[in-house]
């Protein structure tokens, strides 16, 4: 090690023990007896290192000048701060007791939205779902036009749909991902799209004008509806556990022909054993149409699809038994300390 670097690294170890020093000083008179020690212009610690600058080549001086400089002035900020804090401390007749134990920090935990997030994708990734995302600010053309659904239809009316000044809108729905998946990538495909959608719905107890919503969709060669009930079917086994099932509902959706409402009915544990609960609308969901396809310019002939959307905090109101959508944006603690995680 040069004379330079030996300097330097005992400035640095001058710099901790005197930290270190005035961190464990109880009252004024302790911190003042640090400065002296470090800091004094005549029998300071720092200073007697300083006087060996003149064994130094001249142009290796100012480097350590500018170092001994630096930890000066950071030590004398933090001399400041403590006495300061000290004499407030016993002006206020409250000096402080070291002796008392630290305060615990606040540790926090997963939102339950997001668990449910975290656990749905991690479900699907296992059935061999890769994750994919879109803008929130979307074309009419990748919102409804490119979704077999024509800028007539009342969803993409101003009073459902949040549109901008100059052009665009705020994503309706996580569909739009599905399009721009397929126009860049060529099939098989197999993805799971969550992102937060925009609309102009009331803020109550079901329902708010910005939330999470996870899109489903897969594509390949004989793709049937026997591979998207399989799939949504077992989604739900390992989702709510054994035992879960499932029932599709006939439905319409622009974009999938045919159309289905998944519902589950779970079993849970009552008071004389396991018991199933009613049914529980959980997703839309259906084949993908053959115009979808074709927009996105796939062969409909020679590949087929099925796509599902499915609202998180929706599943997870169900799973938690949250009877209030709002209160998962509250930010009550009492509320989401029930969740683990949060003390």
């Amino acid at each position: 090690m040069s004379d330079v670097e030996s300097l330097i690294a005992e400035l640095e170890a001058l710099q901790d023990e005197a930290l270190e020093a005035v961190e464990r000083a109880q009252d004024e008179e302790a911190v003042e007896a640090v400065r002296i020690a470090f800091l004094g212009r005549k029998d300071g610690r720092i200073s007697g290192v300083l006087r060996g600058l003149g064994g130094l080549e001249p142009t290796d001086r100012p480097r350590v000048g500018q170092e001994a400089n630096r930890i000066k002035q950071a030590l004398e900020k933090r001399i400041e701060e403590v006495d300061a804090a000290l004499a407030a401390a016993r002006e206020a007749g409250d000096a402080p007791d070291l002796t008392l134990p630290g305060r615990t920090p606040r540790v926090g935990g997963a939102h339950p939205v997001s668990r449910a997030m975290d656990e749905i994708w991690s479900i699907f990734r296992t059935l061999g779902f890769t994750r994919a995302r879109g803008p929130e600010v979307e074309t009419e053309w990748h919102n409804f036009e490119a979704l077999n659904t024509p800028l007539d239809h009342p969803a993409a009316d101003e009073q459902d749909t949040l549109y901008l000044e100059g052009g665009g809108l705020l994503r309706s729905h996580t569909s739009p991902v599905q399009i721009r998946t397929m126009l860049s990538h060529e099939p098989p495909i197999r993805i799971l799209a969550p992102g937060w959608v925009h609309r102009r719905d009331t803020y109550d107890a079901t329902h708010t004008p910005s939330f999470l919503q996870i899109e489903g969709l897969v594509v390949d060669e004989g793709v049937t509806f026997v591979d998207f009930k399989a799939t949504l079917a077992e989604f739900a086994r390992r989702y709510w556990g054994e035992g879960t099932k499932i029932r599709l509902r006939p439905s319409f959706f622009p974009f999938t022909e045919p159309s289905a409402e998944v519902d589950v009915k779970r079993v849970v544990d009552g008071p004389d054993g396991p018991v199933e609960t009613d049914w529980l609308e959980i997703m839309g969901a259906g084949m993908v149409d053959p115009n979808v396809l074709e927009a996105a310019e796939i062969d409909p002939d020679r590949y087929s699809g099925f796509a599902f959307g499915m609202g998180p905090a929706r599943i997870a109101m169900l799973k938690y038994g949250v009877s209030d959508l709002r209160t998962f944006f509250e930010s009550d603690i009492r509320f989401l300390s029930q969740f683990g995680g949060v003390r």
